[in-house]
């Protein structure tokens, strides 16, 4: 049960300055105790999130807790697949908590009000899979502020520019380079002209780029660990360490306005189009000598989305500064990124290993999943 943490302050001061500085913050949690004892639907009333991602890993880690256990022993029993279980127990949750996103997502003339819901990690690679799998999630969804996630694989870009020509709403996740993010972006652009070619509506067609945040750190600081021995480099070491992750984000937001500014773009905008929103992903801090909201503060902007556990949201709430900071130190951003190459760290081939290793997360928290659902009578 991923409750929020005992004695949570009032969450209105710090996350209604996010809002007003158009940065929107959604919860990366849900379970049946969150919307069944009224907690989802305060934390939206009193406006401390605006949305609601969810991953194999949060279903696993809600479905292994007892909330889940009768459901799922009477599905069982009824003859349903574990994996039948685990969709028909996962969709209800979601559809639950649409319904109560639903007034927000129409009051912003569906800029937010979303949750998210991953396609099998096993489709990965397989673009048709991929496709076929979101459509029909959507059908079971039925709520027009459902969002299916892909990954941003190749195979998962090209889905998203079939899923959106088609209207369907797409989060594309484990999103780590900056490179692979222009390509996205690009995509998501493609499928809107489309739409348009098409003479099909452009709102409220949606879609946000997860882009992650803390794993690179993780990664890029274990790198300089290996190199902490070598002579002649720890002023060179120092001035890096802890600053990849929120470099990588601030060029990915640059390319993000590059690639919005263009007059293609613009047009489609005039005629009713949302931009694709960067959402920074895992942005739960996983340095206990770094501010432990440093993630959020770092990376506050407009027309992004920033996700977040029920831990981080309790911190930004009690003791969070919101200012606009995505805008600061571009080139600062893009010189760590050089500094680092300079000590062999190439933050690309990092961002191809963190997403092999986040496809391979996810493949080990779904199997986990079924196992659960398998193991209960």
């Amino acid at each position: 049960m991923n409750e929020m943490p005992k004695n949570t302050p009032s969450l209105q001061g710090p996350l209604q300055q996010l809002a007003a500085l158009g940065q929107s913050l959604w919860l990366d949690s849900i379970d049946r105790h969150l919307i069944a004892s009224g907690e989802l639907a305060r934390l939206v009333g009193e406006g401390s999130v605006r949305g609601l991602t969810s991953n194999p890993a949060i279903f696993q880690k809600a479905m292994a807790g007892q909330d889940y256990r009768d459901d799922i022993g009477r599905l069982r029993r009824a003859g349903r697949s574990a994996l039948e279980v685990y969709e028909t127990l996962a969709i209800a949750d979601l559809q639950a908590a649409a319904d109560i996103f639903r007034p927000l997502y129409e009051h912003t003339e569906a800029a937010d009000g979303y949750v998210s819901f991953e396609v099998a990690p096993s489709l990965a690679h397989d673009a048709a899979g991929t496709v076929a799998e979101a459509q029909r999630l959507w059908r079971a969804l039925e709520r027009p502020n459902a969002m299916i996630k892909v990954p941003g694989t190749p195979a998962g870009i090209e889905a998203l520019e079939q899923l959106i020509t088609e209207g369907i709403n797409v989060n594309v996740t484990l999103l780590f380079s900056t490179a692979v993010y222009g390509a996205v972006a690009k995509a998501y652009m493609r499928a809107i002209a489309r739409r348009h070619a098409l003479g099909l509506a452009l709102r409220p067609v949606a879609s946000v780029a997860s882009f992650f945040v803390s794993r690179v750190d993780s990664k890029v600081d274990a790198e300089l660990d290996r190199l902490a021995g070598k002579a002649g480099l720890a002023a060179q070491i120092a001035a890096v360490r802890g600053q990849a992750a929120i470099a990588n984000a601030k060029v990915a937001w640059a390319v993000a306005g590059e690639c919005y500014a263009t007059a293609q773009w613009q047009a489609l905008a005039a005629a009713g189009a949302q931009p694709q929103r960067l959402l920074w992903a895992s942005t739960g801090n996983k340095n206990p000598a770094a501010r432990d909201v440093r993630y959020i503060e770092e990376l506050i902007g407009p027309d992004t989305v920033n996700t977040v556990p029920p831990a981080t949201l309790a911190a930004f709430a009690d003791h969070g500064r919101a200012a606009l900071t995505l805008s600061e130190g571009q080139a600062a951003a893009r010189l760590t990124v050089q500094h680092l190459a300079a000590l062999g760290i190439d933050i690309e081939a990092v961002a191809t290993t963190l997403l092999q290793e986040g496809l391979q997360q996810f493949e080990v928290a779904f199997e986990a999943l079924i196992g659960a659902v398998t193991a209960v009578a």
